[in-house]
């Protein structure tokens, strides 16, 4: 499910979805942000994402592990994060969660890991 495509200095980024069976992690977990502010918020970041592709930095955006990279969104006291990867032009969104604590979840990480490796046996 492609998101958006955006074209800055020859450089093109197309921000996708991850998903299986119709169903995909990072479109039903915006939907399901209660706070319309946050939700809004996200949303502006993953166009930062789009229009900055790999040079978006902190606070934004962190590099975590595996090709695995986090999007940092914060509104007042609630924070969301998205997990994503780079496929050449394409930017793949594989879940995203509310953050409750100081680290990122270690099994937030391994989702995003094995829907990495799903989306790259996929592409074979």
């Amino acid at each position: 499910m492609s998101y958006i495509t955006y074209n800055k200095n020859t450089k093109t980024y197309t921000v996708q979805y991850f998903g299986t069976n119709n169903y995909y992690p990072v479109y039903e977990f915006i939907l399901s942000i209660k706070d319309r502010k946050l939700q809004s918020k996200t949303m502006q970041t993953i166009t930062l994402l789009e229009n900055n592709g790999y040079n978006l930095r902190m606070p934004h955006s962190k590099y975590l592990q595996d090709g695995i990279y986090e999007l940092r969104t914060k509104q007042g006291s609630n924070i969301t994060r998205i997990l994503y990867f780079f496929d050449e032009n394409r930017i793949i969104l594989t879940n995203g969660f509310i953050k409750k604590e100081q680290k990122t979840p270690k099994q937030e990480i391994n989702i995003a890991i094995k829907n990495r490796k799903i989306y790259f046996e996929r592409s074979k």
